[in-house]
């Protein structure tokens, strides 16, 4: 006779545990505590098994009868629901385990150690402030729980500050971590790929840079005058010759020159493109080297932060230097002087476009392409250095400006 509510609600404990049947295998056990627990008596491969659904009230009777109905269509599928209840329970405790916090420093640690494409130290502090960006709102959640609103209500929070440009890179990191979530089996889908137009697009800007003839003599006569710290002013009269980026700059170390040989060998996990660049020296840029090894030589960061010289000089100090010089940011950066030496050097008509992107340290997509370049246009790059050295300090002295016929 099948159980009723009333049935239940009624049934005494005894002595010891006694069963009220239900049907199809569903029945109460009443405890002598007084517990009433459901349970579930099946057969699966010749042998009799119990499953436990639950204890009433908690579970009603008509809770009790469905997950009875879903088990036994398990079990018509050749499933045996005890052992799939252990895989949920697995399942369930690993996903607590993989919270967004614990896959994006699994994440980040992946990175870092990525081979030729591994984050250089500058990419992984961009990352990582991003990465505490998203952790209030999204740190202690499983990524298997994590759903489109949950990324935008993060996403939103950022972008009512009018950082928008800020709110755009936390989606891109947000859906890099998740997307490795997918491919490592922890999250089915990546939940961002429904947000791609829901934020408000930045203004793209370009870096400040001055890319006159005549305006580039000004500003290397205001570096020679600047006042501030000597190893600020020695950086800002050195970037413009070897217009490597700032991070390459600052990060540079005394064992990476060659004095001698005037050539600065970065190494591959310093550059943006994970590959060994060469920078051949001119004469100019030697005597300044020279001239500062007396100060932050022999070892050690070439241009050490003011505080100790365990460290390079901050990433705003050129900017910062040229901010006290009067220029503002969307008037010339340190990012700038790159745009200078692009600009300047396809202007003259005297060097291959080779060679400048080469000395540029851009990247090539052809692989048999780059490395050919890398052969072919370094002889062309020293004489490069030289003349693009000689004509600032043309341009510093204030000499005319004449266009050079092309080769």
């Amino acid at each position: 006779m099948a159980l009723t509510d009333t049935a239940i609600r009624n049934a005494k404990p005894r002595e010891k545990p006694y069963k009220m049947g239900d049907s199809l295998g569903l029945f109460l056990l009443v405890q002598p505590t007084g517990g009433k627990l459901w349970r579930l008596k099946y057969r699966i491969e010749g042998r009799e098994r119990k499953l436990g659904l639950g204890t009433y009230p908690d579970v009603s009777l008509t809770k009790a009868r469905k997950a009875r109905d879903e088990a036994r269509e398990m079990i018509a599928e050749g499933k045996d629901p005890s052992r799939e209840k252990q895989r949920q329970k697995i399942h369930a405790a690993e996903s607590a385990g993989h919270t967004f916090a614990a896959v994006a420093a699994e994440y980040v640690e992946k990175k870092k150690k990525d081979g030729k494409r591994g984050w250089s130290d500058a990419t992984v502090k961009r990352n990582e402030h991003i990465l505490s960006l998203l952790r209030p709102s999204l740190g202690h959640l499983p990524v298997a729980e994590i759903v489109p609103r949950d990324v935008l209500a993060a996403l939103r929070k950022v972008e009512a500050k009018g950082k928008l440009e800020t709110a755009r890179r936390m989606q891109q990191v947000a859906g890099a971590i998740l997307r490795y979530a997918v491919a490592t089996d922890r999250l089915v889908s990546d939940p961002t790929r429904d947000l791609r137009d829901v934020l408000v697009s930045p203004t793209v800007t370009h870096y400040g840079a001055i890319t006159d003839a005549k305006r580039a003599g000004e500003l290397l006569r205001s570096i020679d005058g600047y006042e501030g710290q000597g190893v600020t002013k020695a950086a800002m009269q050195i970037a413009p010759h070897v217009f490597v980026r700032p991070g390459e700059l600052r990060q540079a170390q005394w064992s990476e020159l060659d004095l001698d040989g005037a050539v600065w060998a970065i190494p591959a996990e310093k550059t943006k493109m994970r590959k060994p660049h060469h920078v051949p020296l001119s004469r100019q840029v030697v005597a300044m080297f020279r001239a500062l090894h007396e100060t932050t030589g022999p070892s050690g960061y070439v241009f050490p932060g003011i505080r100790t010289r365990a460290r390079p000089m901050s990433e705003n100090t050129i900017n910062a230097g040229l901010r006290r010089l009067g220029y503002a940011t969307d008037e010339m950066t340190a990012h700038g002087f790159r745009a200078m030496a692009s600009t300047l050097l396809n202007e003259s008509g005297k060097w291959s476009p080779d060679a400048i992107e080469r000395a540029l340290a851009h990247g090539d997509a052809d692989k048999v392409r780059a490395a050919y370049h890398r052969g072919a246009h370094w002889n062309e790059r020293v004489e490069m250095a030289q003349w693009w050295s000689d004509y600032l300090d043309q341009l510093r002295e204030g000499g005319e400006v004449v266009p050079i016929a092309a080769r």
